[in-house]
C-alpha cells in the first residue's frame, strides 16, 4: 500500500489516460486477437503455445483468487483512492492480477519465440508496462502483479520447449493437453468441494471463480480436439497475401466472438449457467481452430496486384 500511495504522488490526468490505455492491453480480447493472428496467419504451433500459456495461466490465476480472497486496495484501506475510471472494470478479488497474467502471457510468449529484435523489445516493454499500469491505477498491489508475473514467466519458459518438441512428436502435445485437462477437471472439483467460509460461499466473486473454472475446462477441452482434428483432417496453411490475412483475422475474430454470444443466448435457455459457459467456450475454440480454417484455402487463392501483373 505504501508503494501505491507513492505512485499517487506522481499521478496526473495525462498519465492517467496513458495508463488507462496501456492497461487495456491486458484484457481477454487482446489475448484472443494476438493468439488468433499467430494461429491463423503466422505459425500454428506458436498459436498453440500462446493459447496453452494463456489458458493455464488464467486457470491458476482464478484458483489463487478464490483460495486467498484478498480484497482490492481501496477495500483493504478505505483511505486509499484508486483512479476512478479504472474501478468499474476492476471486479472480483485483487490477488493475483488477471491483467498482468494475460499481458505477460501474451506478449511474453511472442518475445520468447520471435527472432525480430524490435518486436521482442516492444513485447518485453509491454510485459512491464501493463503490470505497472495496474499499480499506478491503484487496482492492484505489487504482490498482486508480482505473483502473476512470475507464474506467467514460468509457463512461458516451461511450455516453449515442450511445444517445440511437439512439432515433431504428436505424443508430446497429447501429454501436454492431457495434463492441462486433468488440471482443469481438478480445479472444477476443487471449486465444488472446497469449504469456503459461509460469508463468502454465495458471493459473486466465488461464483466468478466457478465460471472461470468451467470456461477454461471448455476451452482446454476444445483446444485438444482442435489439435487432433486439424492435424488429421485439415492441416491448414497460414500463408496468404497481406490483405487476405487481414480479412481472415477480422472476419474470423468477429465470427468467433459471435459463436460465443450465440451459445450464451441459445444454450442459456435450457442449460445451467456453468454448463452453458463450458459449452460456449468449447464451441468457440472448435470454431476458431477447426471450422474457420476450412476457409483458408480460399483466402490463399487471393493474389496481390503485383503478383497478377
Amino acid at each position: 500500500m505504501e508503494f501505491l500511495y507513492a505512485l499517487q504522488k506522481i499521478a496526473n490526468p495525462v498519465l492517467d489516460s496513458v495508463m488507462l490505455t496501456i492497461t487495456h492491453l491486458g484484457e481477454e480480447t487482446v489475448f484472443l486477437i494476438i493468439a488468433m493472428i499467430l494461429l491463423w496467419c503466422v505459425d500454428k504451433y506458436n498459436g498453440f503455445y500462446m493459447l496453452t500459456v494463456g489458458f493455464l495461466g488464467t486457470q491458476i490465476n482464478g484458483l489463487l483468487k478464490v483460495t486467498f480472497r484478498i480484497e482490492r486496495p481501496w477495500v483493504r484501506d478505505p483511505n486509499f483512492k484508486a483512479v476512478e475510471a479504472a474501478i468499474p472494470e476492476a471486479t472480483g478479488y485483487s490477488f493475483p492480477s488477471g491483467h498482468t497474467q494475460s499481458s505477460v502471457g501474451s506478449f511474453g510468449s511472442v518475445a520468447r519465440f520471435t527472432k525480430v529484435k524490435w518486436l521482442r523489445i516492444a513485447c518485453i516493454a509491454l510485459c512491464l508496462l501493463v503490470p505497472f499500469s495496474r499499480m499506478y491505477l491503484g487496482v492492484h498491489t505489487p504482490a498482486d502483479v508480482l505473483v502473476s508475473f512470475i507464474i506467467a514467466l514460468i509457463l512461458i519458459f516451461v511450455f516453449y520447449p515442450i511445444i517445440e518438441k511437439g512439432r515433431h512428436n504428436v505424443n508430446v502435445m497429447r501429454i501436454l493437453f492431457a495434463v492441462m485437462l486433468v488440471w482443469s477437471i481438478g480445479q472444477v472439483i476443487f471449486m465444488h468441494v472446497f469449504p469456503f467460509p459461509a460469508d463468502v460461499a454465495d458471493s459473486a466473486e466465488i461464483f466468478s471463480g466457478f465460471k472461470n473454472a468451467y470456461k477454461l475446462l471448455g476451452a482446454i477441452s476444445g483446444l485438444w480436439v482442435v489439435f487432433e482434428i486439424e492435424r488429421k483432417y485439415i492441416n491448414f496453411d497460414t500463408k496468404a497475401v497481406w490483405y487476405a490475412q487481414v480479412l481472415k483475422v477480422v472476419l474470423g475474430l468477429g465470427l468467433t466472438l459471435a459463436v460465443k454470444e450465440i451459445c450464451y443466448a441459445v444454450l442459456g435457455l435450457f442449460m445451467p449457467e456453468l454448463w452453458y459457459r463450458f459449452a460456449a467456450y468449447f464451441l468457440m475454440v472448435i470454431f476458431a481452430g477447426a471450422v474457420w480454417p476450412l476457409t483458408f484455402k480460399y483466402f490463399a487463392k487471393l493474389k496481390s496486384k503485383k503478383c497478377c501483373k
